[in-house]
């Protein structure tokens, strides 16, 4: 065991040991399956020891390759952590991943202070929901991630990343300005629209039309919030939604008050060890002037 370790190839095995397989490692990193195979087979050659064992058609660590693994998620934070203590001049770019009421409340403000503070800074978005923004943080495909959690249920709390509140978004009650609904009781023959099942808010949101007793029809499902606020106000459904996703926007919904004033928790979170580094530092400072400028012209 003297040859000297790849840390490309670390991360790989750091890779396998998150996404589950060969093909899922090689799809996120835009390599050939063949060419994870491979860099993984040399790296059990310069280890010594087996790191992988086939199970059909897939392919498992090994409990070495397990602990492996576990060694080079430390390494390659120890790294990032240097890197960033490192850092002189421009920061580093940085990759956020955003929920879309975010992006489009809170992002153009936030880019606009940086473009100020921070000149010649590269900034890259990419609007995806907080189950896979999370995730891929971790992964090191994201640095920065904009998430969201409701009364009750709260996000995954993953290995390495921290966590910091932007603030609360009121959730209300929407529906068509001609409708007589005046509350989630008075929805119970309405067709609902809701997000995808599997999502928080769809759990929350069921939970709520089941506090009134009832079972909510649900005709109509959109990750697209846009979308969803469109048919509302055409009177097509009614729907429970974020008030920062109407921020700024003309079409016509009325919002109704919920029992105990409910509001959904806006969160950053970033790898502990890149937390530190002065671009993500200003990206989530930029976005908490952004968030108070929002909240106050409600």
């Amino acid at each position: 065991m003297t040859a000297v370790w790849s840390s490309h190839r670390l991360m790989l095995l750091r890779e396998l040991q998150l996404r589950g397989t060969i093909s899922a490692v090689a799809e996120a990193l835009n390599y050939a399956s063949s060419t994870v195979s491979q860099q993984l087979a040399q790296l059990e050659r310069e280890v010594g020891a087996p790191l992988l064992r086939a199970d059909g058609r897939r392919v498992r660590l090994t409990p070495q390759g397990e602990r492996l693994a576990v060694h080079a998620s430390e390494l390659l934070a120890l790294e990032e952590r240097t890197r960033a203590s490192l850092e002189v001049g421009t920061p580093a770019p940085v990759r956020i991943a955003a929920l879309q009421t975010s992006a489009r409340a809170l992002l153009p403000r936030a880019l606009t202070m940086l473009a100020e503070s921070h000149p010649g800074m590269r900034v890259e978005v990419s609007v995806v929901p907080p189950e896979e923004g999370l995730f891929e943080a971790e992964a090191r495909e994201f640095d920065l991630v904009i998430a969201e959690q409701y009364p009750g249920h709260t996000r995954e709390l993953r290995a390495g990343l921290d966590r910091v509140t932007l603030g609360h978004d009121p959730i209300r009650l929407a529906a068509a300005p001609e409708s007589p609904v005046q509350s989630v009781g008075d929805a119970r023959g309405e067709a609902w629209i809701m997000e995808p099942v599997g999502t928080a808010v769809r759990t929350w949101s069921v939970q709520q039309c089941r506090a009134a007793g009832f079972e909510p029809d649900v005709r109509f499902e959109a990750a697209d919030l846009l979308a969803q606020v469109r048919l509302i106000s055409a009177g097509h459904a009614v729907g429970l939604l974020p008030e920062q996703l109407l921020s700024g926007d003309a079409t016509p919904v009325r919002l109704i008050d919920l029992p105990g004033s409910p509001t959904r928790e806006l969160f950053t979170s970033a790898r502990e060890s890149s937390a530190a580094s002065v671009g993500v530092r200003a990206v989530r400072e930029a976005l908490g002037r952004a968030f108070g400028e929002a909240a106050g012209g409600r």
